[in-house]
């Protein structure tokens, strides 16, 4: 019976025939884990400090019209995408199953593709240790989106799209 309290000690050992091992203590490897994120932490800010950066963003130096206007035309140049996108899904599918035709490849392009292009491009620069690395997953999907829209993508100029309803 004393074996047993004893084991449920996190200090305990386990005795098994003739061996001892020490008993894992997750308390203690999770205290030694925490020092060492303090520690890096402590050497990142300092880094971060001899180098001349800022602890955090100065709001006053923000040009808020300037931000403001960016963005303005980045959701410009998103709705000159997705404009043209909805009409061509459109056209490539009859009526009936219009609905789900467009759905999957959508979805699909930016689901999959597009949300994770982030953790796909940190992922590249993590692996290779350089930052521009990451560009090359966005233009690699490009350039194949490109070539098979070129060579399956059929013109529907002429094409009746309520054809067999």
């Amino acid at each position: 019976m004393e074996d047993v309290k004893a084991a449920n000690k996190p200090e305990a050992d386990i005795k098994a025939a003739t061996a001892a091992l020490a008993a894992f203590d997750k308390n203690a490897k999770a205290a030694a884990a925490k020092v060492k994120d303090g520690q890096m932490a402590a050497a990142l800010s300092a880094a971060l400090k001899e180098k001349g950066y800022p602890a955090k963003a100065d709001p006053a130096k923000v040009n808020k019209v300037m931000v403001i206007a960016i963005l303005t035309y980045l959701v410009i140049l998103v709705t000159m995408v997705y404009g043209p996108i909805a009409a061509m899904l459109v056209e490539m599918f009859p009526t009936r199953i219009r609905y789900t035709s467009m759905s999957l490849p959508y979805h699909i392009g930016n689901g999959w593709f597009g949300g994770l292009l982030p953790t796909t491009a940190f992922a590249i620069v993590a692996q290779t240790g350089n930052m521009y690395n990451g560009l090359w997953y966005p233009i690699i999907i490009a350039g194949i989106t490109f070539v098979i829209g070129m060579l399956f993508v059929k013109e529907t100029k002429d094409v009746d799209i309520y054809a067999g309803d």
